[in-house]
């Protein structure tokens, strides 16, 4: 795996080994950056499901100011982490080591411009995860969310104050984009 564009460009990253995480294909991530270019420069930016940190790591080559990523699994973690390091952006990061529902609990009081959600495709709970990032206010006014998951998984146009603006598919994947109703 490698950082697509930005700062740091072609570098390559680590990736959990075996079936456990699915890291984003860097055609589908350059997809999503394209789409949301204008949204990154300066922004806060919530890896969920964070996997190899590869989307939050594009985010922070691409001008991104800051990324928190969550992943509970103990190797991706370690992943993740020696990531982070080799490309020395520990100023610019954190690691929360625990569940999503567990870590929207500690974020509550913190805004973010950009949510990129992955989770495996077999246990997701977007919609769920959504509608707790709209009740814990974590969203800045403009604020967008992006999901990546099974292409014939079926999703509401309207999750709460979220509204479906976008949509790709990728082989088998479907990108989301969701941002707040005007």
């Amino acid at each position: 795996m490698r950082i697509i564009a930005g700062e740091f460009r072609s570098r390559p990253i680590e990736a959990p080994k075996g079936m456990k995480t699915r890291p984003t294909l860097d055609k589908v991530r350059e997809a999503v950056f394209s789409i949301i270019m204008n949204n990154v420069p300066e922004s806060s930016f919530l890896d969920l499901y964070a996997g190899s940190g590869a989307n939050g790591l594009e985010a922070l080559s691409r001008g991104a100011k800051r990324v928190v990523f969550v992943e509970k699994d103990r190797h991706a973690q370690k992943i993740i982490q020696a990531n982070i390091v080799s490309l020395s952006l520990q100023e610019k990061t954190s690691l929360l080591k625990m569940s999503v529902q567990r870590a929207l609990d500690v974020l509550k009081g913190q805004n973010f411009d950009l949510v990129y959600m992955d989770p495996p495709y077999a246990k997701q709970e977007n919609e769920q995860v959504i509608q707790l990032l709209i009740e814990k206010d974590l969203l800045n006014l403009d604020g967008v969310i992006v999901v990546e998951a099974d292409r014939n998984d079926a999703y509401a146009e309207t999750i709460g104050k979220m509204k479906l603006w976008k949509k790709k598919e990728y082989g088998v994947s479907q990108l989301l984009f969701y941002r707040k109703e005007k």
